[in-house]
Order: C-alpha cells, then sequence, then structure tokens
C-alpha cells in the first residue's frame, strides 16, 4: 500500500506539468501575444476581452454539468481516466490554433478566436475536473494528501516557472530560428503541448486507483447536482473565499510581463522576476509538510496572507531602477501565495469527505468541478481588468514606457496590485469566519464515516 501511494504522490503530480504549462500560457500570455506580437487593433481588443470574460464564465457554468458525467461515468479504465484522455488530446490541439497566424482580421479574426477559445475552454474543463477529482479518491488521511497535494503543486508549479521565465528568451531565439516572433510563439505553444501530452501519459499508465474504498453510488442527476454543490455549505464558503484568492493573484501575475516593459523599462528583466517566483514558490511546498507538522492549516494561513499584504505594500512603492525590492516584494508574495493555494486545494478536498458525511453521497468531481470554475471566472475577471486596463492606461498605443502618462503608470499599479490585494484579503476574511472543516472536526467526519460503514478502510 506504501508503495503505491509513494507512486501516486509522483506519477499524479508529473501529470501537473503541461497542463499547468498551457493554462499558464493562455491566462497569462496569451492578451499580450495579441496586442504585442499579433497587434491586433484597439476595437478588436476590445470584442476579445468580451470575447474572453463572456467565454470563461459559459465556460466555467457548464463546469459541475462537467462534473456530474464524471460522476455518473463508469468504464473498465475508472471514472477519471477516460475524460482526462480526451481533455488532453482536445486542449492541446486547440491551444495551438491559438496561436496560429490565420492571416483573418476584423470580423473574421474575431469569429475564429470566439469558437478556438470556447472548445480551448470546453476541452481543458473536461480534462481539468476529471484529473483533480481524482485526487480525493487516492487517500482519506489528511497528511498523506498533504503529500501528494505538496508533490502535485510543485511539479505544476515546475511547469509554470518553465513558461514564465522561458516565454521571452525562447520565443525569441524560435522567433530568429523560424523567421518571425509569432512563429516563435506558435512553436513554443507547440512544445509546451507536447510536454503536457508526455506527463498525463505519466499519470493515465502510472496512478493506481485504490479499489473498494469507497461504496458504490447512485447516479447523480442535474437536481443532484445542484443538492450537493448548495446543501455542502463548506463547499461554497471554499469556492468564494477560493475565488477572491486566484482573481487577486491571477490578476497581478497577468500583469507582469506588461509591468516589466512599461514600467520597469527593461522587459527582459521578468525572466530573472520568473526565476524569484519559481524558486519562492517551490521552496514554500518543499518546506509546507514541515510546517504543518507544527502549525494548524488556520495559523499557516494567516501567515501566508500577512506575507503576501507585505509584499504587495513592497511592490506598490519599489523603485523601478532597481530589482531589489522588486525581488524582495516578489519572494514575500509568491511564498505566501503557494502556501494559500495548497491550502485552498486541500480545504476543497476535505469538503468531499463533509459533504459525504452531510448529505449521504461523496460526487467527487462535482465538488472538484467548483475548481476549474474558480479559476475560470478569476481569470475571466482577470482578463476584463487586463484588458480595460491596457486600453485606459495607454499601454495598447504606447511603443515603450515613456509614452505612457503619469495617469497610465497610476493606473497599471492600480489595476495590478491594489485591486487584488483587497480581493485577497476579503477572500481570506471568508474563510476566517466561515469555514469550520479543521484537523479535529475533519477526523471525527471520517471516524464516522467508518462507523457507518461509508468507507472501508
Amino acid at each position: 500500500m506504501k508503495e503505491i501511494s509513494k507512486r501516486n504522490q509522483y506519477t499524479f503530480g508529473i501529470g501537473t506539468i503541461g497542463r499547468d504549462m498551457v493554462f499558464t500560457l493562455i491566462s497569462m500570455y496569451l492578451m499580450f501575444f495579441l496586442t504585442d506580437i499579433l497587434v491586433i487593433s484597439v476595437s478588436e481588443l476590445w470584442w476579445v476581452t468580451v470575447i474572453i470574460v463572456c467565454a470563461r464564465i459559459f465556460d466555467a457554468i457548464n463546469d459541475p454539468i462537467m462534473g456530474t458525467i464524471v460522476d455518473n461515468t463508469d468504464t473498465k479504465y475508472g471514472k477519471f481516466k477516460p475524460w482526462i484522455a480526451l481533455g488532453a488530446v482536445l486542449s492541446g490541439i486547440f491551444t495551438i490554433l491559438l496561436f496560429l497566424d490565420t492571416g483573418l482580421s476584423g470580423s473574421g479574426f474575431l469569429i475564429f478566436f470566439t469558437i478556438v477559445y470556447l472548445i480551448w475552454g470546453i476541452s481543458f474543463t473536461i480534462n481539468d475536473i476529471s484529473f483533480w477529482s481524482m485526487l480525493p479518491t487516492l487517500s482519506v488521511d489528511q497528511k498523506e494528501r498533504e503529500k501528494i497535494g505538496s508533490v502535485a503543486r510543485i511539479f505544476a508549479l515546475i511547469g509554470v516557472f518553465f513558461v514564465v521565465a522561458g516565454i521571452v528568451p525562447i520565443t525569441a531565439m524560435l522567433g530568429e530560428a523560424f523567421g518571425s516572433l509569432q512563429k516563435g510563439y506558435l512553436a513554443f505553444a507547440v512544445l509546451i503541448v507536447v510536454i503536457m501530452w508526455a506527463g498525463q501519459l505519466v499519470t493515465l499508465f502510472g496512478v493506481k486507483e485504490p479499489k473498494g474504498v469507497f461504496h458504490k453510488e447512485e447516479r447523480t442527476s442535474l437536481k443532484g447536482m445542484a443538492h450537493a454543490i448548495f446543501k455542502n455549505d463548506q463547499l461554497l464558503w471554499v469556492a468564494i473565499s477560493m475565488a477572491l484568492f486566484m482573481t487577486g493573484y491571477t490578476t497581478t501575475t497577468s500583469f507582469g510581463i506588461f509591468y516589466f516593459e512599461y514600467v520597469y523599462g527593461d522587459i527582459g528583466m521578468f525572466s530573472v522576476f520568473a526565476i524569484i517566483l519559481g524558486i519562492s514558490q517551490i521552496t514554500s511546498l518543499l518546506i509546507f509538510p514541515v510546517v504543518s507538522k507544527y502549525f494548524k492549516r488556520k495559523t499557516i494561513y494567516s501567515g501566508a496572507t500577512a506575507l503576501v499584504v507585505i509584499g504587495y505594500i513592497i511592490f506598490f512603492f519599489a523603485p523601478t531602477d532597481t530589482m531589489l525590492f522588486i525581488g524582495i516584494a516578489g519572494v514575500l508574495i509568491f511564498v505566501g501565495q503557494a502556501a494559500i493555494q495548497l491550502l485552498m486545494l486541500l480545504f476543497l478536498t476535505d469538503t468531499v469527505e463533509y459533504g459525504h458525511w452531510k448529505l449521504g453521497k461523496r460526487n467527487d468531481s462535482v465538488t472538484f468541478s467548483l475548481q476549474p470554475f474558480i479559476f475560470k471566472i478569476g481569470g475571466a475577471i482577470a482578463s476584463g481588468i487586463v484588458g480595460v486596463t491596457v486600453i485606459l492606461s495607454g499601454i495598447q498605443e504606447a511603443e515603450a514606457g515613456a509614452d505612457l502618462t503619469e495617469q497610465g503608470l497610476l493606473i497599471l499599479r492600480f489595476s495590478m496590485l491594489i485591486l487584488p490585494l483587497l480581493c485577497i484579503l476579503a477572500g481570506y476574511l471568508i474563510y476566517h469566519f466561515k469555514f469550520k472543516i479543521d484537523e479535529n472536526m475533519y477526523e471525527e467526519i471520517v471516524s464516522d464515516l467508518k462507523a457507518r460503514g461509508e468507507i472501508e478502510l
């Protein structure tokens, strides 16, 4: 059993590398690609912003339905793996299409973009929900879940780090090799899709799901889906808290490349900042299991939030002629962010047992359908903020930072740092006052489920 557990930690974790590369490329750099590489017009940018926001909201609304479909799946390969495979193949193909220069403009470009972006979102959701909803089935032990979650987040951050640190130098190198920066971005997209497919194969063939631990349940109807979500109060509170945090975090990171080009004045330093980001986040996750031995999760969340707040304040007032204070702010923000994001994943995982205990049914996939729902809503709001800010601040028409007015710079700083910080603080307060599944309560829930014969261990 221990051998299977160890094997699952790494084969599940490796599957996150390419997935998070793809998601990072689309969520953080698609807008930059459209504005600075393809150089679409201001009117097209307004429409693209609206399309992205609407498509993500539409796709997010469909997430619980996909979760219900996964919960009702019963094949010899299990209920998760067929959907993981399908979603990986389709999302990879449509990721490449998003970076393809079709030569279209105006309404033709907008129609093509809408179709491809919408299908990309749906196909990534198929993979995302089935992939992460596998996690609660691998163990019901909180410490074991922390290990699996930590390893998964570390591998995911390796993927994020590769994209964030490599986007500028690798696309430049590929662009020189293939004749244009647009082709460099396309080649980069192909590269990370191949990595995603390889990682997903490791998960598909490597993860061994425990058999006979959970009783087979009746199929979930749409009414049952709504019941599983809205009657699970702890799921709703953690979802709201998580949505606020992800909105703030995604907004800040989406502005990163714009900040270094138009405020700091050296886009090449973005890769240096990315190194700080990657090392900080991975270090945070590596020490998390050690810290969790001595501190309760609520204490860790409070400490991580304090680091994030201090980091945002330093970043806002940091001078732009040196990386020293920006680097310090980045370390504080991303150490705290990594811990919070892992905690959010663990909180969400624990609500599966809470829902099972309170409502009599696990609904793993319906519960985890809220994770991509949250990410998409957060990403939709972040994309909207970025798109509007790029236009109102003057970035869309500026060739360099010197072309921006003081008002434009202030708009950028406010959107990148103040609004996100307010979202993150609001998310923490909701968690602090409303989320009640601590370590002791979780143990009582699992013990009661065992006593009721609903978990066989």
